[in-house]
């Protein structure tokens, strides 16, 4: 197995793209969301005109499925193999768990949410890592606990270990996407 590039190594190679004005992850980000929530209509338009047998629901499925794609285009710009669709079903599974995160939470469920939220930021992260090209295919582990080491703090150089790639690139999104950014 591949190991992934270090934090150290990413970052700096996120700022030299952002630098160059080729790279918006704040904007990128806001456009994954959006995506996310594109799918999730696209879901329902389905569902309603199954339900209500008009094809008009149909219609518009169509419509909003080749925006999606279009936007879809902004984010995933190189890929091979299924990365397209890998990349469309992490962000359809990370908006379902959040949504079932949030039903949980709204029952009284805090500890079932919070392991819903836990895992859509994990697949967030992973659809990050894909598209970032911090990860090929070939480099996921097999293995969850693979013990990889990165830089949690840049001025002390200190270190810790992360269990798994899913950990890891969790570390990444945190560090490199920030929606706050104007």
């Amino acid at each position: 197995m591949t190991q992934l590039p270090d934090i150290d190594q990413l970052l700096n190679k996120v700022k030299q793209l952002e630098h160059g004005n080729q790279l918006d992850l704040s904007s990128d980000e806001d456009l994954s969301i959006a995506i996310m929530n594109l799918i999730s209509l696209e879901e329902h338009l389905f569902f309603s005109g199954a339900k209500t047998g008009n094809n008009q629901y149909y219609q518009l499925l169509k419509e909003v499925r080749e925006m999606r794609k279009q936007l879809l285009k902004k984010i995933v710009k190189e890929y091979e193999g299924e990365v397209w669709c890998v990349s469309k079903h992490l962000l359809s599974a990370s908006m379902r768990l959040i949504e079932v995160g949030t039903k949980a939470q709204g029952k009284g469920d805090e500890s079932g949410a919070q392991e819903m939220f836990k895992k859509a930021y994990q697949l967030y992260s992973l659809f990050w890592g894909i598209n970032l090209g911090v990860v090929k295919t070939d480099d996921l582990p097999l293995e969850e606990n693979d013990n990889l080491e990165v830089l949690t703090d840049q001025e002390n150089t200190t270190s810790k270990k992360i269990g798994s790639v899913f950990d890891k690139l969790g570390e990444l999104v945190k560090k490199v996407v920030n929606c706050c950014k104007e």
